[in-house]
């Protein structure tokens, strides 16, 4: 029922939203060149790496596929990814992820492997399953940026207290994931992000 659900709201979002995604495309590849999509290497089901698409938001940097930590600084971002990242429209492409089965609707966010290299015993629970576009971690750190740009030691500050903290809520969901849980998780981000 979860993979049809996928399947089902994945496809019909990306044919309903397409001339979305197009001017989203234009506008960033207009404000700071191409490419207009930012693709990057996560660890997904079984611990398998997997290419995660989402509209970039940064100006490009050699590097940031493979998992660079840029987290705190908004340095890179530019003016169309400070809209896209605050209306989490950035996040769009990864319906593609959802319909190719690299990713669901819901459910533990992917890492990249240095992060989840951090916490591999953790880690090996949280990927019996399918990663996703939100989670309640998602909901929990949405102003994560933020949080991470008052820090002296971003890095430090992200795996100490925050990817700990995330990680609960992805053991969490693991242990009682259920369709009706889903549907509650994509009620409460959609009322996260249109309550900024």
């Amino acid at each position: 029922m979860k993979r049809f659900t996928d399947i089902l709201v994945a496809a019909a979002g990306l044919i309903l939203l397409g001339p979305t995604l197009a001017l989203i495309w234009l506008a960033v590849a207009l404000e700071s060149g191409l490419p207009g999509l930012f693709r990057q290497r996560r660890v997904g089901r079984g611990s398998r790496d997997f290419t995660l698409f989402k509209f970039r938001s940064m100006t490009v940097r050699r590097g940031a596929e493979q998992g660079s930590f840029d987290a705190g600084s908004a340095a890179r971002v530019t003016r169309v990814g400070r809209f896209l990242r605050k209306t989490k429209l950035d996040e769009l492409p990864q319906l593609w992820n959802v319909l190719k089965g690299d990713m669901s609707l819901v459910g533990p966010r992917p890492e990249v492997r240095m992060w989840v290299e951090a916490y591999p015993e953790r880690w090996a629970k949280v990927l019996t399953v399918r990663p996703g576009i939100t989670d309640a971690a998602s909901i929990e750190f949405r102003n994560e940026e933020e949080l991470l740009a008052r820090s002296t030691d971003p890095g430090r500050t992200y795996r100490e207290v925050i990817l700990p903290r995330k990680l609960d809520f992805y053991e969490q969901y693991v242990a009682t994931r259920s369709f009706r849980a889903d549907i509650g998780i994509l009620l409460r981000t959609a009322w996260a992000v249109l309550g900024r």
